[in-house]
């Protein structure tokens, strides 16, 4: 089971951004490979503090992650259990060390080198799934155009900052002689430069391509979330890491089942003799079609609860239940021997309300939705 993210940065739920990179700051130092060559153990917390980072510093993932925990992120979600390799942590977070490390900690790679690594840029697609996807989870292909680094593009070392991916510059101030670096402008801090690259491909050496993307989705997932899947985005030039592709999950209407979280509802109509004799109806559900017993003298705006029939928690807290509400179809028009018959029952105590107990009022019923 994965450690909680507020734990493995040592702070509260309720911890301000602020807090939270101060958090982060104080473990990536303390765990930073430089400081603990070798020491694999030390590598592991680096990650998984760079993970929980990743997280909680943005208020959206942040905010599935406080409802949803680490399964929000299956699939392809968040890290995708720990999948971000050194570089990336480095590319995405190196700023946030500041002078750290000799002042070269965000350029990739370890002890401060200078070149930094470049991450390609991230993708976006939406896909649509059913509720009967939704509950039981799928595996999606889905075709994607992507940049990739052409075959035969090849660099050579950036002339203006001889590979080191910045460049220094020395300026006489009223304070004496100032040094600062800063990227290369001619590299973008690669540290190289196209040398030759295919005649089809654009200034970088990139391609579109069309490629298939298997997409795992877990069941439970909810309209609005967003998975990622590492390393599918656009390729990086030189040696850069891929993108991500951030998949937005769409989900369509049913024609006949409405979600509210977990639970199902589903409006049942009966006519008004099988709710006086009793019934059995079948019901469509996300599972296939069941059969159900509607009892003799069931009321309009009963609700029958089928336990588990609704979809998993994405947060694996079970499964939600299918609430069939029974609605009394009243006839619009009838025949004269009809009309005769419901005349003759007018003063019928059979036919005059006398609600029970059991008889639950519409804001009980609510209530026990709800419940």
């Amino acid at each position: 089971m994965k450690e909680d993210y507020y734990e493995i940065l040592g702070i509260s739920k309720n911890a301000t951004t602020a807090e939270i990179k101060k958090a982060y700051r104080k473990k990536a130092i303390q765990y930073h490979p430089d400081k603990n060559p070798g020491d694999d153990e030390a590598e592991a917390m680096f990650k998984k503090s760079a993970e929980a980072y990743e997280v909680l510093s943005d208020p959206n993932k942040r905010s599935r992650y406080d409802q949803f925990g680490h399964q929000a992120f299956e699939g392809g979600g968040g890290f995708g259990g720990g999948g971000m390799n050194m570089d990336d942590i480095f590319s995405q977070f190196g700023d946030i060390f500041g002078g750290a490390f000799g002042g070269g900690f965000g350029g990739g790679g370890f002890g401060g080198g200078g070149r930094r690594t470049v991450k390609g840029s991230n993708l976006r697609i939406r896909v649509q799934l059913t509720l009967e996807e939704i509950a039981t989870g799928v595996e999606k292909k889905i075709k994607v155009k992507r940049k990739k680094l052409a075959q035969g593009t090849t660099y050579k070392t950036c002339p203006t900052c001889n590979g080191q991916g910045q460049v220094t510059r020395i300026q006489n101030t009223i304070l004496g002689r100032m040094q600062t670096s800063a990227p290369c402008s001619a590299c973008g801090g690669l540290g190289q430069i196209v040398d030759s690259k295919p005649a089809n491909s654009d200034a970088d050496g990139m391609l579109v391509t069309e490629e298939t993307v298997s997409i795992k989705i877990p069941a439970g997932v909810v309209d609005g979330m967003q998975l990622k899947v590492s390393g599918k985005g656009n390729d990086a030039p030189g040696n850069g890491v891929p993108g991500d592709l951030l998949v937005a999950i769409e989900e369509k209407p049913h024609p006949s089942l409405q979600r509210e979280g977990d639970n199902l509802h589903f409006d049942l109509y009966i006519s008004f003799s099988d709710a006086a004799l009793g019934t059995s109806k079948e019901i469509e559900t996300v599972t296939g079609k069941v059969r159900i017993k509607i009892e003799a003298g069931t009321q309009s705006g009963k609700i029958l609860r089928l336990r588990s029939k609704g979809i998993p928690s994405i947060n694996g807290y079970g499964t939600g239940d299918l609430l069939v509400h029974v609605n009394v179809w009243t006839p619009k028009s009838l025949s004269k021997e009809q009309r005769e018959f419901f005349e003759k029952m007018a003063n019928d105590q059979h036919f005059e309300p006398n609600p029970e107990k059991e008889d639950k009022s519409f804001f009980e019923k609510v209530k026990d939705m709800f419940s």
